[in-house]
């Protein structure tokens, strides 16, 4: 039915509603290191991009790079004991995953968290199964909004970019996936819907997945964006 269409979904505030848990992580972390932040505008500002990234761009050059792999571990460590008593998928998404299968939908994780947070989460919820390729944060040079973390994706997956769809919750996520030259569904767990106003298009918003449906995405995305499907 598909045919070679594939699925690309970032994880933190995608496959978990985390991102208010790890935002009051952050502020607590970096409070320690004498650094106060807003939190719409810190959320905003660095959803999507790696934690040693977020460090550096609020410490500068006064942080070693041991310091920023040690305050790295701790956050991470604290997040993944907080956020532990509620690790559940989204609402909606264990069936959208079945779904996609029952389709023969191809899908990736490309998130910007490390391989033991994606361990974390994944084995919490149960969705491991469901993911074909995982991509961490690790693997990659730059976090996003750098489109490098979607473009190895879809080479794992051995699809075209045009043909990838994203679900992202980020603003810089949903620009990686531009970037990429994807399209991107936007779930609206972090950031407003009108935040996503005025920037790449996304074919669709939502704030779960309950009434989001593979089949329909699919046609959707035929429909909108036939000629980029017929090419290659």
């Amino acid at each position: 039915m598909t045919g070679d269409i594939a699925f690309i979904f970032d994880m933190d505030g995608t496959v978990v509603d985390n991102m208010r848990v790890h935002n009051r992580i952050w502020q607590t972390v970096l409070a320690e290191e004498g650094v106060q932040i807003d939190i719409d505008e810190f959320n905003r500002q660095t959803t999507g991009m790696k934690t040693p990234e977020i460090l550096r761009l609020y410490l500068g050059e006064k942080a070693t790079g041991a310091e920023i792999s040690r305050l790295s571990e701790k956050k991470e460590a604290i997040y993944r004991q907080v956020f532990r008593p509620y690790l559940r998928a989204i609402a909606g998404l264990p069936g959208f995953l079945e779904q996609a299968r029952r389709l023969h939908i191809p899908v990736a994780l490309a998130t910007s968290a490390s391989k033991a947070n994606i361990e974390y989460v994944l084995s919490g919820t149960g969705l491991k199964p469901y993911f074909d390729v995982l991509v961490s944060g690790e693997e990659v040079a730059q976090g996003k909004p750098d489109p490098e973390i979607f473009l190895l994706a879809a080479r794992r997956l051995g699809a075209l970019p045009q043909r990838c769809l994203v679900f992202e919750d980020s603003l810089l996520g949903v620009e990686a996936a531009c970037r990429a030259g994807m399209q991107a569904i936007a779930i609206t767990t972090s950031i407003p819907t009108k935040d996503f106003e005025g920037r790449c298009p996304v074919l669709g918003m939502a704030g779960d997945f309950l009434d989001l449906h593979p089949g329909q995405i699919i046609r959707l995305f035929r429909e909108q964006y036939g000629e980029t499907l017929s090419a290659g």
